[in-house]
């Protein structure tokens, strides 16, 4: 019972809109409605700037963190939580709230390890920056370190019942990356600005 209640928890938390939300508590514009039409922190980078962009970032980060922290509070524990993981990461990627249109997932799913590992969490966020830094594509970071996130789960964690949950992440991540991945082959992908 408690797994369940906390899956639906999570999802519920999941679905929580930062990036909409601050839209609505400032002056920038819908996220759905410019630039990429995502509601997440690279789209906001690009049309409201770094701060609105840092406050989307930790938003969605935190609602990841927290959902497995609440879940470990009620009692979830060993194989059940990368689920909880999994599930804040389809809530935020399809919401309860918005007809089910949601973001990508990456900062979500980042804070969430954080949650599950603290390592797995670290080195996920390490991963994250150093491509973001070497190829300069926040798409292309986002694809390196979700495909990492088996790996070093496998390796540092070591529970094989883990990795099940952890791969249908990282499906489902790089299938929201679909268009993103297009445009890397095309050469039409936009670069982040440092």
């Amino acid at each position: 019972m408690k797994f369940f209640f906390s899956i639906v928890l999570v999802y519920l938390i999941g679905s929580f809109p930062c990036a909409i939300v601050l839209s609505k508590l400032t002056s920038f514009p819908d996220p759905r409605t410019i630039g990429s039409g995502n509601p997440g922190a690279t789209n906001i980078l690009r049309v409201s700037g770094k701060k609105s962009a840092f406050f989307v970032l930790l938003g969605d980060s935190l609602k990841g963190l927290v959902s497995v922290l609440i879940a470990r509070f009620l009692g979830v524990y060993g194989v059940d939580l990368p689920y909880i993981v999994l599930t804040v990461v389809v809530g935020h990627i399809f919401p309860l709230y918005f007809e089910f249109k949601g973001g990508k997932g990456v900062a979500t799913m980042l804070g969430a390890f954080w949650g599950l590992s603290f390592q797995v969490g670290f080195y996920l966020t390490v991963t994250w920056l150093i491509a973001a830094y070497l190829f300069r594509y926040a798409s292309a970071a986002a694809l390196v370190s979700v495909i990492a996130a088996p790996v070093y789960t496998t390796m540092i964690i070591d529970v094989h019942d883990y990795l099940f949950p952890i791969t249908l992440i990282s499906i489902l991540v790089v299938w929201k990356h679909r268009e993103n991945i297009w445009n890397l082959c095309k050469g039409l992908e936009r670069k982040l600005q440092f």
